[in-house]
């Protein structure tokens, strides 16, 4: 898994899930045959009823192990080809993003939240952010590592940068920008979910768990204001237009003035 490059909480993940899957069988994994590998997943499905992701990253986890550390050949395993239903991410309006954040006291606690929604970064991004990857004279923000290993950068809005100057005069963060209990370390995701769970509830917003929506807000508002989508691409960081382009399909075309030709034709 080092050598394929996989992140260590990928690695961490993979480790656990065949741990699982072994259990399952009170078996070592070498001793098991694809016929028990496909029980597994549909039981997985049918019984647990787990989530499509927890599903998929099992799936993955037991590829990688049979075919990276056994070298057994993928027609070995014998897996039908998994087909993901996509949907169309939840969002928050700007109003109810407004509400979130006017509603949290904290300082820190609004600090985080604000960068997740004015950057779009992913929580592991967040959480690993640095006082130095502000870059305020470029009205930037530098993401080192973040998914794919990839450095990149996205934008700083004016407000936010408010927001993090006077979250700076307060807390002084010298390792990481959102440290956790120790100084030494930073946030944990954990933590962060948190945050956003309980300013969510008690904005009494219902829709749109899970701090991740604030990315999706941040994409989906760009792009209502008119923002080019390969900019929007390049901020968040993603490999493929293809997976900016969701954002369109959720767009609210009120208040961009859109001038249907129907509406040109004599009465």
């Amino acid at each position: 898994m080092v050598l394929k490059n996989l992140t260590p909480k990928t690695q961490e993940t993979y480790i656990r899930a065949v741990k699982g899957f072994a259990d399952y069988y009170n078996l070592s994994p070498d001793r098991l045959t694809p016929l028990n590998i496909r029980d597994y997943l549909v039981y997985l499905k049918q019984k647990r009823k787990v989530s499509a992701s927890t599903y998929h990253v099992t799936r993955a986890a037991i590829v990688c192990f049979y075919t990276g550390i056994l070298k057994w050949k993928k027609y070995q395993l014998n897996l039908p080809v998994h087909k993901t239903v996509k949907r169309n991410p939840k969002i928050l309006s700007i109003q109810e993003v407004q509400c979130l954040l006017s509603n949290i006291k904290n300082r820190k606690h609004r600090a985080i939240l604000m960068t997740a929604y004015g950057t779009g970064l992913r929580v592991s991004e967040l959480i690993h952010l640095k006082p130095i990857h502000i870059e305020s004279d470029r009205m930037m923000v530098r993401v080192e590592q973040g998914k794919g290993q990839k450095d990149r950068y996205t934008i700083l809005p004016e407000r936010l940068l408010k927001e993090l100057r006077e979250y700076w005069k307060i807390y002084r963060p010298k390792i990481w920008l959102f440290p956790g209990k120790t100084k030494n370390n930073p946030i944990t995701r954990y933590s962060v979910h948190q945050i956003y769970t309980r300013a969510r509830k008690k904005s009494g917003i219902h829709h749109g768990a899970g701090i991740h929506t604030l990315r999706h807000c941040f994409a989906t508002h760009l792009l209502e204001a008119g923002e080019d989508i390969n900019r929007i691409k390049i901020w968040l960081g993603h490999r493929s237009i293809l997976t900016t382009s969701i954002y369109i399909n959720i767009c609210s075309v009120q208040g961009n003035k859109v001038i249907h030709p129907l509406n040109t034709f004599e009465s």
